[in-house]
């Protein structure tokens, strides 16, 4: 049923070919994505879906501060600059009181899986900030003894006394963001971040005990190259994460503006972002990381590995993950919950998002309902991008649809992905040359219209 494999001569002509170099495609953190949400979902259906959470289960719970110090021009995220504590004061007490509305309608026993603080840079709340959010928290569920609670730290803005607050509440998890070592890079990004002050932060969490560090760094930046990133990736790995998100930069000015500050003619070709990401792929992998999905990498002891190996891996906003709970509830202006019935997402102006929850009302804002077809396709496309490869007969056994149906989808986007797709009689294949059309294959499972959303680069 296979299609003969390109040779290693031909490949980059053939994935030229196949329009890797040309396609804007998700990311897929998501299926249906964000952009097929609708205002069909309300704070009601969010209501009733936090009723139907089963007692005594786990939850994943995720907090959104849309605060910076400084607005980094590389960034897309939802965040807005502040100099002053008084908008990030006023922002907390309304998320304390998001957090209390949702720990009164909690079923009883409910534990956290997971508990992680995005943003934004959720690490500018002062160090009495924090201990009043972590007691909200822990007021309404408390961690599962196996629970993780990770939060996102800003070398920059962080300091020994938020870090004892976040050590003492349990904080078992860091995530830095690094993006590039490199002067020039960072002077152009507006991210200025020196090694010294990333690697100082890195000996803070460590001196505190925490045991697992994650990093973020990006390929695709301008002025980078080959060397550049060598030299970042070197740098990262004398830091010894436990884990690396190897995410691509998402050049989208006309969704964010902030990236107009960025000089698009100093961008990398799509050829030359493609060799970025394999040059740091190798330096990862020789220094014994496993690839995880398209853009992870982790040191055989990490939980995500662990996942992979166990095929538990899963995929969701934040990229990859560990975490099996069936609820994840997103709080705070932009957050997304998904729910077994849907997706649910706050309203994105914080403004908006505190005239909400001071109504006493929770803030949804948009989401989506699954129907039958979604959690197919989505769980389709959700073990492609985790494991390269679909098989039949879990998907027949799980859902709907008999081995001939399956086999047809499959069929059509091996036919359409020829020498990069292997059919076999346990399932759709994707083999190592063909990994990074992993997400264009994924595309192909996807039922909803993507002409009018404004997705990044396929590599």
């Amino acid at each position: 049923m296979g299609k003969p494999k390109a040779s290693p001569m031909s490949t980059e002509s053939q994935l030229t070919r196949l329009g890797l170099f040309d396609a804007k495609v998700p990311r897929y953190t998501s299926y249906p994505t964000a952009p097929h949400f609708n205002a069909s979902v309300d704070d009601g259906d969010f209501a009733g879906w936090i009723d139907q959470i089963e007692p005594g289960s786990q939850i994943s719970l995720y907090l959104h501060v849309p605060f910076c110090r400084r607005l980094c021009w590389f960034c897309a995220c939802r965040t807005q600059g502040t100099r002053s504590d008084a908008p990030v004061r006023a922002y907390l007490d309304t998320l304390k009181d998001e957090i209390a509305m949702l720990g009164r309608r909690l079923p009883q026993g409910v534990t956290l899986s997971r508990l992680h603080w995005g943003g934004g840079t959720p690490t500018l709340l002062s160090a009495d900030m924090m201990k009043e959010l972590t007691e909200a928290v822990f007021a309404i569920a408390p961690m599962h003894e196996s629970g993780e609670f990770s939060v996102e730290i800003d070398p920059n803005e962080i300091d020994a006394a938020r870090l004892d607050v976040l050590a003492a509440a349990g904080m078992n998890r860091a995530s830095i963001g690094i993006q590039d070592f490199d002067p020039q890079i960072q002077s152009v990004i507006g991210r200025i971040q020196s090694y010294d002050i990333t690697r100082d932060a890195v000996d803070m969490i460590r001196d505190r005990g925490i045991p697992s560090l994650n990093a973020d760094i990006l390929y695709g930046l301008p002025h980078q190259s080959n060397e550049r990133i060598a030299e970042s990736v070197q740098k990262l790995l004398s830091l010894s994460p436990d884990r690396v998100a190897l995410y691509g930069y998402a050049h989208v000015p006309w969704m964010s503006r902030r990236q107009s500050m960025i000089p698009a003619e100093a961008l990398p070709t799509p050829e030359a972002r493609l060799k970025l990401f394999e040059t740091a792929k190798e330096l990862f992998l020789w220094d014994g990381y496993r690839e995880i999905g398209i853009d992870h990498f982790a040191r055989e002891t990490d939980g995500l590995t662990k996942a992979l190996d166990a095929g538990e891996l899963r995929r969701n906003f934040q990229g990859y993950t560990d975490d099996t709970a069936a609820a994840l509830i997103g709080l705070g202006a932009s957050s997304i919950s998904k729910f077994p019935q849907g997706f649910a997402q706050n309203l994105s102006g914080t403004s908006d998002y505190t005239a909400r929850v001071r109504d006493g009302r929770f803030a949804t804002g948009r989401g989506h309902v699954f129907t039958e077809d979604d959690n197919l396709r989505s769980r389709l496309i959700e073990q492609l991008m985790c494991e390269f490869r679909i098989t039949t007969a879990g998907i027949v056994e799980q859902f709907d649809i008999t081995k001939a149906e399956l086999n047809a989808m499959f069929q059509e986007v091996a036919d359409q992905f020829a020498g990069f797709v292997d059919l076999t009689n346990e399932g759709l294949i994707v083999p190592e040359h063909g990994k990074p059309l992993t997400r264009m294959i994924a595309r192909g499972f996807d039922a909803y219209d993507l002409s009018k959303a404004g997705h990044s680069s396929a590599i």
